[in-house]
């Protein structure tokens, strides 16, 4: 698969240069903040695929929405875990009310379901 007409690798390769470039004649940019800018581009390259092969995307999108809160963390975002645990859950369910809600289908209609009677006492 290819992107933009190049590869995967060779857009992160480029990415992490310009980090790195940056780093070293612009702004100081630490090791941790190189990171986690470095994964949030491979997440988002990860999304990018998911969406172009039509697999995983709910796993990438949330796997890209994880290294976006961690790259917030890292440049200063004060979320507790109980903020982040909660974006997260708010990303997964949008995610599965967009992505899947619509798709799946039952394998057996509802009125071929025989629902029980329970008396009523």
């Amino acid at each position: 698969m290819k992107i933009l007409g190049r590869e995967p690798s060779a857009i992160l390769g480029l990415v992490a240069v310009i980090v790195q470039f940056v780093s070293a004649f612009g702004l100081k940019v630490d090791a941790d903040t190189q990171t986690a800018v470095n994964a949030v581009a491979a997440a988002a390259i990860g999304l990018i695929l998911a969406f172009q092969v039509g697999d995983g995307v709910i796993a990438a999108l949330t796997g890209f929405a994880q290294a976006g809160i961690a790259l917030g963390m890292n440049l200063g975002l004060g979320w507790s875990a109980d903020k982040q645990a909660a974006a997260m859950a708010l990303v997964t369910v949008l995610a599965h009310f967009w992505l899947v809600r619509d798709r799946v289908t039952a394998p057996v209609p509802a009125s071929a379901v025989k629902r029980p009677v329970n008396p009523v006492s």
